[in-house]
């Protein structure tokens, strides 16, 4: 069975409309870093791909996203709350 898409594809696309609604057409998408948990009979692995292979850039998306989440107070802030998708 395929890994279903979906999923991944809503989230960008959510993570996009929030971006244009509070930067509007003016800006641009810079480096892109996803983060990923893949759940099967293996356990559970994380996936990172960053949009830019040299590891400051992947490295520094994920420290700056990780201090931004811990002084926004986490996912609900961002819209979700706990057990939402």
């Amino acid at each position: 069975m395929p890994i279903d898409q979906a999923r991944v594809g809503a989230h960008i696309a959510a993570q996009m409309e929030a971006i244009e609604q509070d930067y509007g057409e003016d800006c641009r998408i810079g480096d892109i870093c996803t983060v990923v948990e893949v759940i099967g009979p293996h356990g559970s692995h994380v996936r990172v791909r960053p949009s830019d292979p040299r590891p400051h850039i992947g490295v520094g998306l994920l420290r700056w996203a990780e201090q931004t989440l811990l002084q926004m107070g986490g996912p609900s802030v961002l819209g979700q709350e706990d057990g939402e998708e």
